[in-house]
């Protein structure tokens, strides 16, 4: 299955339209979320066109397209208008002989590793940086933000299709890929 993979969004009703636009002509068969959807946090200025209530509409219009875990900008209360669940801190998936872990990124990260063995995929957003490594004996991926980037990165979201993670702008052009292969 194709799954796209996204975060970071913050509110932004113009970026989350242009993120579904891209879900839509990728035609993926899931979009996972890696949290903080609808506020932007004390570090973080707005990002353009704050919106959060419209895009409590988008995401609830795709509801069951979605996969999401909680971010350190998501609470109870935001659980209380969407209608799919946020409020998991990570979640497991299994891809081509490798488990991912996924997550925001605020508690598990690289500097705080989730139990994982080798060859395992860390996934998580949080740091609106953009990440495609093997990084010691597991493999750590980060999609980017797509309202908010840093370190000069681009609005972006991740592809995951016949074991290729491709890391794209929000226009649809490739930055990036990294090949997972089969373990061994």
């Amino acid at each position: 299955m194709k799954l796209m993979i996204a975060s970071d969004i913050h509110g932004s009703a113009y970026y989350c339209k242009k993120m579904l636009e891209c879900y839509q002509e990728e035609k993926a068969g899931r979009l996972l979320l890696l949290g903080d959807l609808l506020y932007h946090g004390p570090r973080n200025d707005l990002p353009r066109d704050y919106a959060p209530k419209e895009v409590i509409t988008m995401l609830n219009e795709v509801r069951e397209e979605l996969l999401c875990v909680r971010g350190n900008c998501d609470a109870q209360v935001d659980q209380m208008v969407l209608k799919f669940p946020i409020l998991s801190d990570s979640m497991i998936l299994y891809l081509d002989g490798h488990t991912m872990f996924a997550t925001h990124g605020h508690v598990y990260n690289r500097d705080n590793l989730p139990f994982l063995k080798k060859g395992d995929i860390l996934l998580h957003g949080h740091t609106h940086v953009q990440a495609m490594e093997k990084y010691g004996e597991y493999i750590y991926l980060n999609p980017g933000s797509v309202s908010i980037p840093k370190n000069g990165n681009e609005n972006s979201y991740m592809i995951y299709e016949d074991g290729i993670f491709t890391i794209k702008n929000l226009d649809g052009k490739d930055k990036n890929s990294f090949i997972l292969k089969e373990r061994n």
